[in-house]
């Protein structure tokens, strides 16, 4: 990997594990369902940056099953996420009715 990737990991490891942990000091206060999907989207995203490092790594290697010529686990691990972001947002509007 070169030096900028290098540092560009870092400062996402560095910036994600705080959001991480953020978000699961919130998730001990709240119980509200909306709040917990937003919490574990975060969480997830933080999971996706350590997944991409360690497939960069040589560490982990993708799955063979392939969707459109994407490994499955990559696809899951880029989309879910943003699936759980959506969730949260449409049942923080269903509850705001």
């Amino acid at each position: 990997m070169e030096e900028a990737q290098v540092l560009l990991f870092i400062v996402k490891l560095v910036l994600g594990g705080v959001l991480a942990f953020l978000a699961i000091m919130l998730w001990s206060r709240t119980r509200d369902p909306s709040w917990m999907v937003l919490v574990t989207g975060a969480i997830v995203s933080y999971v996706g940056i350590v997944f991409d490092l360690m497939v960069k790594l040589g560490i982990i290697i993708p799955c063979t099953i392939l969707v459109r010529g994407i490994p499955l686990d990559v696809l899951l691990i880029t989309a879910l996420p943003q699936i759980f972001f959506i969730l949260a947002f449409i049942l923080m509007l269903l509850r705001s009715r």
